[in-house]
């Protein structure tokens, strides 16, 4: 596979949060050259769905697509998503699989009837100082690829926790059930392998294209036009313009869309070190990751 085969680089800051449409949902577009990358219907609420439907019909050919959120749940720590449940799934696929059928009746791809089960409970930490009584105390399970986070200076969630602002879990869990309804469209790596030619989704961490901005992870967060503008040309960009006000999410999606397009070329970011084919498989990565 050519790393440079890419033609068009896109960022999604996701959102788990509850009800139909999100302020917290960013799509930023890019393609080859320089320019600043754009947001995708800038002003709307994106719904879950409507990201779903835009991957599906409106991608751009040869798309780099990165996700803000876990593809998958810790496994190598304890073999097994959860550990002690005999219907504990085998892979990443079977899990995203089994997520989407117990919330069949949840509407806009929430995942409230998952993390409700008796079972999967116990295995998370909840709002309301509910707390599964194997959730693992302290700051929960984590996968191979957030302790690389961990070693680059990041600071990762783990996606068995439900709770707080950082928490990634609710947005991981919604997020999977959109990559199971991708089975057989997209391809979603490194779950799935790396195809010659086509559009490919993959799990980003924002704070790593932020810190490659020049950022750090403690203030990787952007809200100013300025500032965004200093970072896109860190990332060897033409700066958005303006001035102003920007929210988070909207720069998130933009800086890591400039990201993707100059990573994307990098071939040691498809082979980390720490990713065999049995963590592909299960827990997947964030590309990016060492």
């Amino acid at each position: 596979m050519r790393p440079d085969r890419f033609r068009h680089f896109a960022a999604i800051d996701w959102s788990g949060a509850a009800g139909e449409r999100h302020r917290g949902i960013a799509v930023a577009l890019c393609g080859e050259g320089i320019e600043a990358p754009q947001l995708v219907r800038p002003g709307d609420r994106w719904s879950r769905g409507e990201v779903l439907d835009w991957l599906l019909h409106e991608l751009p050919e040869d798309t780099l697509v990165g996700f803000d959120m876990g593809i998958s749940l810790a496994f190598e720590d304890a073999g097994a998503f959860f550990p002690g449940w005999d219907e504990s799934p085998s892979d990443a696929r079977k899990l995203w699989a089994m997520i989407d059928a117990l919330c069949a009746d949840d509407p806009h791809l929430s995942a409230t009837s998952f993390v409700d089960h008796p079972e999967a409970a116990r295995h998370f930490r909840r709002h309301g100082g509910r707390e599964g009584d194997l959730f693992g105390g302290g700051r929960g399970r984590f996968r191979i690829t957030e302790r690389a986070q961990e070693a680059m200076g990041c600071k990762p969630y783990s996606n068995f926790n439900l709770v707080g602002a950082a928490q990634v879990g609710k947005s991981s869990l919604t997020g999977m059930r959109l990559l199971h309804r991708l089975a057989g469209r997209l391809p979603v790596w490194p779950v799935d392998p790396l195809p010659q030619s086509g559009s490919v989704v993959t799990e980003i961490y924002t704070t790593i294209a932020a810190m490659a901005a020049g950022r750090s992870a403690a203030k990787s967060k952007i809200r100013d036009l300025g500032a965004l503008d200093t970072a896109l040309r860190a990332l060897g960009c033409e700066p958005l313009g303006g001035s102003g006000p920007i929210a988070d999410h909207a720069s998130d999606a933009l800086i890591t869309a400039a990201w993707l397009r100059l990573a994307a070329s990098d071939a040691a970011l498809w082979r980390p070190a720490g990713l065999t084919g049995k963590i592909a498989a299960t827990e997947g990565w964030t590309f990016g990751a060492r």
